[in-house]
């Protein structure tokens, strides 16, 4: 399963957050959001670790008061990963996130007050060299919005959008992001279709309050994974009533899925039937648990029976078709070993492990021979 993806991205402008390129031709990112108490420096420290070490580019901090904005910089001290701060209304929380570190800053030019206020804001992260995102939101829509369309619709979140970018663009300043969230997926949709025909900056894709870890998971594969097929999206936060770990997982089967990005182990496994040689269901559970540290982007195939398990086997990295007496083991395509179902999942965890060192290794090597012609 090794074809590229067939998705040609829509072409936006470039920036950076942090060390992590957003839009141009940039891998789109994967972020997560902390849902500690900013001023737990400690707790919102080991999340942010916990958050980075599954996988993300980069993780916002909500900062809704002068001491959480201390705390941020404490917390900026102690992580690596690019963070962007989450501020409404209070543009000096801004201000002093920007000296502490900040590497994005999470506004609506509109609601932070006065043009005065928002010029300041924007004079920092100008010279500071800090992206903005506008968030846009169909739950915080300007009142006059709603009002003239009655209620949340796309149209609506596209309009509150662009009055945040015009004030961007009357100050002369085109580093920022933008986002139109929704819970609902088809409003959410609509809205960044719409929008990203009218803007060239980069698009932070979300299905906003999307719901608890199964259903919100499947109501943000629908509609990211939509949106992403169009090409359209630079960076994704999946939005989930979670553990912010899984809201990275999720990110990352979503681009794994659709040959986008790679990251880790891709399974190809049957659902089981009467016909499998195996338990597969328990052997998986117990297979994504085991390897979920490994990084190299890997296809490993998990089939029950002989009807597609040697089709599927050839086709992966490694793969396991079952079998009467025993099961047949391929790597790379070949039939290498025979396994029984005694001790399965610990033989296939080290032929994994091991498969994965050897393809690290060819990787590295590759990098090394780029370097050296460089």
């Amino acid at each position: 399963m090794h074809c590229e993806s067939l998705i040609k991205r829509r072409k936006s402008r470039q920036i950076m957050v942090g060390n992590v390129p957003v839009g141009g031709d940039a891998p789109i990112s994967v972020q997560s959001m902390t849902n500690t108490e900013t001023t737990d420096v400690a707790a919102t420290v080991d999340q942010i670790k916990r958050i980075q070490l599954a996988g993300a580019d980069i993780v916002r901090v909500s900062v809704p008061t002068m001491d959480a904005a201390e705390a941020f910089g404490e917390i900026r001290k102690q992580v690596t990963i690019p963070l962007v701060a989450d501020i409404h209304f209070d543009y000096r929380i801004a201000l002093r996130v920007a000296d502490l570190g900040v590497d994005c800053l999470r506004i609506n030019p509109g609601n932070i007050g006065r043009e005065k206020r928002i010029k300041a804001v924007v004079d920092k992260a100008r010279d500071l060299n800090i992206p903005i995102r506008i968030g846009v939101n169909a739950g915080s829509l300007e009142k006059d919005l709603q009002k003239k369309y009655g209620e949340p619709t796309s149209d609506a979140l596209v309009e509150s959008a662009l009055r945040h970018v015009e004030i961007l663009d009357e100050l002369n300043f085109n580093n920022f992001k933008v986002s139109v969230k929704a819970s609902d997926i088809f409003m959410a949709v609509a809205a960044y279709r719409k929008l990203a025909t009218l803007i060239e900056q980069p698009l932070h894709l979300g299905i906003t309050e999307a719901g608890g870890l199964r259903s919100g998971t499947v109501k943000s594969a629908i509609g990211l994974g939509a949106l992403l097929m169009d090409g359209i999206g630079d960076t994704i936060r999946v939005s989930l009533a979670a553990d912010p770990v899984e809201e990275i997982k999720v990110g990352w089967d979503m681009l794994r899925s659709l040959k986008i990005r790679s990251k880790g182990v891709n399974f190809i496994a049957c659902p089981s039937c009467s016909r499998q040689n195996f338990d597969v269901i328990k052997t998986m559970n117990d297979l994504e648990r085991r390897v979920e540290d490994i990084t190299v982007p890997l296809d490993v195939a998990v089939i029950g029976c002989v009807v597609n398990g040697p089709g599927e086997a050839k086709e992966a990295d490694l793969g396991l078709a079952g079998g009467t007496p025993n099961n047949l083991i391929y790597i790379d395509g070949e039939p290498n070993q025979k396994l029984t179902n005694e001790n399965l999942v610990d033989n296939l965890e080290r032929l994994i492990r091991a498969k994965a060192a050897q393809k690290q290794a060819r990787l590295d090597d590759d990098a090394k021979n780029i370097i050296a012609k460089a």
